[in-house]
């Protein structure tokens, strides 16, 4: 057969003969013609097969949905189709493959029972959009990122140790040794910064062991991260992350803002500078005039209900869907936060939310080896237990920071999605390890 043509090509191709290959959708099979509907990851078109006898009619008779099929004919102008207003007339088709029992899933199944059939579940147009955003989203970071000094780097992700506090770690045998998976890519970001690489980014895996079943949370997912050297204050992160941010959605919503909003209602609108920043204390006084305590487990920090009704205010008295909180305690922070000079309770660190969701979690580092080490015994920490991420600091180190940001709850909100699921090639969760 001829060289493929995508199914979305054909309008300019009227009265030429072309070649198509994807998916049935449906089978029409009457007396005198047959008709189906095929579609690939461009579009949809009609084939029209008139009887005649031949061995093809009866395999267009055998074809069910979701078989897999390649078909060569005319491509004729009709306006009696409402599929485009033309068909193919068929010459020849190839069929590969024919489901062995019925699809066990539609669009109207739960995202659980979907994800059982997640191979299924991806055929849907609206599945190829979200991971078309993602490649978009990831090419603008990379772009931005390329064109401000940053290098890429790839972290392990089997460690020694913990990469963050120790809780919420998976552990395995390595050898006869304890390892874990990292958490983060933290420490090595870090190390990048004691080999003097200044700007580095990575963009992969990280592994959480919680427990957590909420919309948001997940074992496995792909972190999206920033450091960089020769920073005055974590402002200077802030100032790199919604510049970087508004870069991306800004490449996103000019090239698929339409298709986002007419598929999932999403609003691509894209957000102003500068993003708002309100201190911690401040964000609990706007929560609790909204009438919301934050239960006191949360030691301060904000509880999910509470970065709702802040992002809710936010957009209210700024019509803004971003806002910054900083000068989060000590007591909430990890010990390699650097503290506050002024108010050494608090630490030098902040969160984004985004319309209610918290999506980054970034600091300045304390970078001094001998305060870095007294604030993990602080934390109750062993310094034996992080001797080689210490070791870092011991040959000199510059002052930096930098964020960690959430792949899966960006493309959550960017398609208007209730769950992390849904945007999540293959989710894993505490119940979810298979297929």
């Amino acid at each position: 057969m001829n060289k493929r043509t995508n199914i979305g090509d054909l309008e300019h191709l009227i009265g030429e003969e072309v070649n198509v290959a994807g998916w049935v959708d449906t089978v029409r099979d009457l007396k005198h013609v047959q008709f189906i509907v095929l579609k690939d990851n461009t579009g949809v078109v009609q084939l029209t097969n008139e009887k005649s006898g031949k061995n093809m009619d009866d395999s267009i008779s055998k074809l069910t949905a979701h078989s897999t099929m390649r078909a060569r004919g005319i491509l004729q102008q009709n306006p009696g189709v409402r599929l485009n207003g033309y068909e193919i007339m068929v010459e020849n088709i190839d069929i590969y493959s024919t489901p062995v029992e019925q699809v066990p899933i539609d669009e109207n199944s739960s995202i659980d029972l979907r994800l059982d059939f997640r191979h299924v579940d991806l055929r849907r147009p609206e599945q190829r959009l979200i991971f078309e955003a993602q490649t978009l989203a990831e090419h603008a970071m990379r772009e931005y990122w390329t064109e401000n000094g940053f290098l890429e780097i790839h972290s392990p992700k089997l460690m020694s140790g913990a990469s963050e506090s120790g809780a919420e770690l998976f552990t395995l045998d390595y050898f006869g040794e304890q390892a874990s998976l990292a958490q983060s890519p933290q420490f090595y970001k870090q190390m990048a910064m004691a080999g003097g690489l200044e700007r580095v980014f990575e963009i992969g895996p990280v592994f959480r062991a919680n427990n957590s079943k909420t919309r948001r949370h997940d074992t496995e997912f792909t972190s999206v991260d920033v450091e960089m050297s020769w920073i005055d204050s974590h402002y200077d992160v802030i100032d790199v992350e919604q510049d970087w941010l508004h870069h991306v959605l800004t490449t996103v919503y000019d090239q698929m803002g339409d298709k986002l909003a007419d598929a999932f209602g999403a609003d691509p609108t894209v957000p102003t500078l500068p993003f708002p920043v309100v201190p911690l204390s401040t964000a609990h006084e706007i929560v609790r005039s909204m009438g919301h305590i934050v239960p006191e487990e949360k030691g301060g920090d904000l509880d999910p209900v509470a970065e709702r009704l802040l992002s809710r205010h936010i957009k209210k008295t700024l019509g803004h869907d971003f806002v910054f909180v900083t000068d989060y305690p000590a007591s909430l922070r990890p010990f390699y936060h650097m503290k506050s000079e002024s108010k050494p309770e608090l630490t030098k660190s902040f969160d984004l939310i985004w319309n209610g969701v918290e999506v980054t979690t970034g600091a300045q580092r304390e970078h001094r080896y001998d305060i870095l080490q007294q604030q993990a015994i602080d934390k109750a920490m062993s310094p034996e237990s992080i001797k080689d991420y210490l070791g870092f600091f011991k040959h000199g180190c510059p002052p930096h920071g930098g964020y960690g940001f959430g792949l899966t709850r960006m493309l959550m909100q960017i398609t208007n999605q209730p769950s992390v699921k849904e945007v999540t090639y293959m989710h894993r969760g505490p119940t979810r390890l298979r297929p």
